[in-house]
């Protein structure tokens, strides 16, 4: 053996055996966080869950933290949340939803029906069935699932926005309860979010056609939660994971308060939404769900028929 590479090859293996014991083992022996307001000491149930979350995989597709360039996942995490998670399960590709803050998002039955057939839940999904789950099985995977995030956000609390945007209303000069608002809005909702939204905001526009990710319709009862301040911040940064842009970069804020102003008078759908189906089998439940997505896929025909000439501007020609 040639001596001219035994210090070379000693120095690389100090080197790295460093890297590996700074990094991987001592915070294992001195960093010991208190549990946070959030951690969750789960339940005989939930760590079983937690279990087959592990061995079959869904850590793989699916994280479990929110970063601070993930707006609108939830609170941001911290190394408290994670005390009862031993090992982590934190994740490092997103090729599902972050799963920080689903606990209580969806009733029990919606879970079991998404875990049986994802795709009659979530159209296009690339996530696998999971029907070769045992019944005791499916519970406790989905009363892991469950309890993620619980502690951080109320049942059904879907939406989360950043606490400086609350500042705005503060300082907006736009009464969004106006008629008058809400004309100017239209204009501007016709010049720039029509294309992807449609006309009635339908989520039907021409461009969606050739989107993955559909436009929100706002006729959905979803929409009927989110205050001014949620719809200002939804306007300003887009929503991550589709093709909305962040229009504070090409409308002032008063812009913006007008368009609030006009998505707040388009008409909900009578729909029947999942918090009634807590009590529902599976199978009942989807074939509600399915009666309630066919009216709503009916509502943009009968709409667009009914539409003629270019669509309303803003009064005065603003």
């Amino acid at each position: 053996m040639n001596k001219n590479y035994i210090l070379p090859g000693f120095v690389i293996l100090v080197s790295f055996s460093l890297i590996i014991f700074t990094t991987v083992l001592l915070p294992h022996f001195i960093f010991h966080p208190e549990p946070s307001e959030y951690a969750v000491e789960y339940t005989e149930l939930e760590a079983k869950g937690r279990d087959i979350y592990r061995r079959e995989g869904c850590v793989y597709c699916h994280s479990q933290f929110v970063r601070l360039q993930d707006r609108g996942f939830g609170p941001l995490v911290q190394a408290g949340d994670y005390v009862y998670d031993t090992p982590n399960l934190l994740g490092t590709i997103r090729t599902g939803p972050d799963l920080s803050n689903e606990g209580g998002k969806h009733p029990d039955a919606w879970h079991k029906a998404h875990f049986i057939n994802p795709r009659t839940i979530t159209p296009g999904s690339i996530m696998p069935p999971f029907v070769h789950l045992k019944e005791d099985d499916m519970e406790a995977l989905i009363a892991y699932v469950q309890s993620l995030g619980k502690k951080r956000l109320k049942k059904y609390d879907r939406i989360y926005r950043p606490d400086e945007y609350v500042a705005k209303l503060e300082k907006r000069t736009v009464d969004v309860n106006s008629s008058a608002a809400a004309n100017a809005g239209r204009g501007i909702f016709q010049q720039n979010c029509a294309t992807c939204h449609g006309t009635h905001g339908l989520g039907n526009g021409p461009n969606s056609i050739a989107l993955a990710k559909k436009p929100a319709n706002f006729s959905r009862p979803f929409y009927k939660d989110y205050d001014d301040v949620t719809w200002f911040w939804r306007v300003s940064e887009g929503v991550p994971g589709t093709r909305m842009p962040q229009w504070r970069k090409k409308l002032t804020d008063e812009q913006m308060w007008y368009l609030v102003a006009f998505l707040k008078t388009l008409p909900r759908v009578n729909e029947v939404y999942p918090h009634s189906y807590e009590t529902l089998e599976p199978d009942k439940w989807l074939e509600q769900l399915k009666a309630s997505e066919a009216e709503l896929n009916s509502e943009p025909k009968a709409m667009l028929i009914e539409t003629k000439g270019p669509p309303p501007m803003a009064g005065g020609g603003h």
